[in-house]
């Protein structure tokens, strides 16, 4: 599984400037009309378990970084300041970092997107600075990024205000959904929902033109979440209680919540409590 993939069902579709312009717009609540505003600085080479950033791009003298989750990821932090230390070496590599004037950048923002089967609140914003060992009141090194949650029943003005993202969402849905039912192959799932959504007006120009390459994507990357999920379980089943039980206890001096640790650790909340009282009994 930890193979290269250069492409997801997100990064083709928001590759498209048309389209990428339609998601800006939502989430800033602006009205721009004209595709070549944007710059599109997409890195390459998408690795799983060591995902590069699906969509970069410049517009309005910023530097915007959006991408999209299947299982929740609270590293965001940290993988985006690699993402973005990537990029500002591109901008900046014919700049004069030596000289006497200081080097302009753009200011970044970062999204990801998240459409997992995790119970998650519409919006959460992670924060570089709860990754450190120890807490810091006035860290010297900050970097937030936000999470707004897109499935059913979340952001629905978000998904009013951006067409092809919530016919993004939809559709990964019914991929899902297809591919956890008995008897159904993984192929025969995706298959079905792309004739199925083609046939519904889901994403139906962007399916026609690019069926085989999508098929292949959404099988790849619903291989890739049941992968991480299991390997997971495994974890949790093969002994890592006690991985999983520094990670709290860091998580409690923090002063987060039973309820927070669990949702961060991908974990039932019960599952987290059970441990909780384990540490108190050890200490």
């Amino acid at each position: 599984m930890n193979r290269q993939y250069k492409s997801s069902i997100f990064t083709m579709l928001f590759s498209e400037k048309e389209q990428l312009l339609a998601l800006y717009n939502a989430v800033n609540g602006t009205s721009y009309e004209d595709p070549g505003l944007l710059e599109i600085n997409t890195l390459e080479n998408a690795i799983y378990m060591a995902v590069k950033n699906d969509v970069s791009f410049l517009i309005d003298i910023r530097l915007h970084l959006y991408e999209h989750q299947s299982t929740w990821n609270p590293n965001m932090p940290l993988r985006d300041l690699f993402y973005v230390s990537d990029l500002y070496s591109e901008i900046t590599r014919d700049a004069n970092l030596f000289g006497s004037k200081p080097v302009r950048i753009p200011a970044p923002r970062f999204l990801v997107f998240y459409n997992g089967t995790q119970e998650q609140p519409d919006r959460v914003v992670l924060r570089l600075s709860e990754m450190y060992e120890k807490p810091e009141t006035s860290p010297a090194l900050e970097l937030e990024v936000q999470v707004p949650n897109i499935n059913s029943g979340h952001n629905e003005q978000l998904l009013d205000a951006c067409r092809p993202l919530r016919e993004y969402a939809a559709y990964t849905a019914r991929v899902r959904r297809y591919a956890n039912m008995e008897g159904m192959s993984l192929k025969e799932a995706v298959e079905r929902a792309v004739t199925e959504c083609i046939q519904e007006g889901i994403l139906e120009e962007f399916l026609r033109k690019n069926r085989a390459e999508a098929m292949k994507v959404s099988i790849y990357e619903y291989d890739a979440e049941k992968h991480i999920r299991m390997e997971r379980e495994d974890a949790f089943q093969d002994g890592r209680e006690d991985m999983l039980m520094s990670l709290i206890r860091k998580k409690l001096g923090r002063g987060e919540s039973p309820a927070q640790i669990a949702r961060e650790l991908e974990q039932e909340e019960r599952v987290v409590r059970e441990l909780i009282e384990k540490l108190r009994k050890s200490e």
